[in-house]
């Protein structure tokens, strides 16, 4: 179970941003440098994982100006990623495929059943959880303005 002040564990998945040399792997390594926002989402086209990652979307020029990246994961397939974010007119951040919930098992976010629960972290620039949220249920979801608030402390 990964904490603030944890060393954030390390992964390449396969994602796509929905463009033709965005379907590739993603490592967080190569984000290594900039401040870091990983979104666990629970699925695609569902009412409130809709919601978060629109409202992320809508707000990326937030996220870019304090210099982070976003990435959000979830179990579903890079086809599935794809079709949610091709019937949502794009998320402008990675949809990052974890199918054996591997890396939603290393930050410690599976529920009781094992389904991914809503949860976001801040990484700093060097790799060092600084911003951990983990929902006990799912229905909310963190504003864009907190997580830049964390984004902006870590890189202060």
């Amino acid at each position: 179970m990964t904490s603030v002040g944890d060393v954030a564990p390390g992964f390449t998945l396969l994602g796509s941003d929905s463009t033709p040399a965005g379907r590739r792997p993603y490592s967080a390594a190569e984000y290594r440098g900039s401040p870091l926002v990983l979104v666990f989402y629970p699925g695609d086209n569902s009412p409130v994982c809709t919601r978060q990652l629109t409202t992320y979307r809508d707000d990326i020029a937030s996220f870019t100006e304090a210099g982070a990246c976003v990435l959000a994961l979830s179990p579903q397939s890079v086809a599935s990623h794809e079709a949610f974010s091709d019937k949502q007119g794009g998320f402008g951040f990675p949809l990052l495929a974890d199918p054996d919930k591997a890396v939603g098992k290393a930050y410690g976010i599976l529920g009781p059943l094992g389904l991914y629960r809503r949860s976001v972290f801040v990484v700093d620039a060097l790799g060092i959880i600084r911003y951990a949220h983990k929902t006990v249920a799912g229905f909310s979801f963190r504003t864009t303005d907190e997580l830049v608030a964390a984004v902006q402390a870590c890189s202060a």
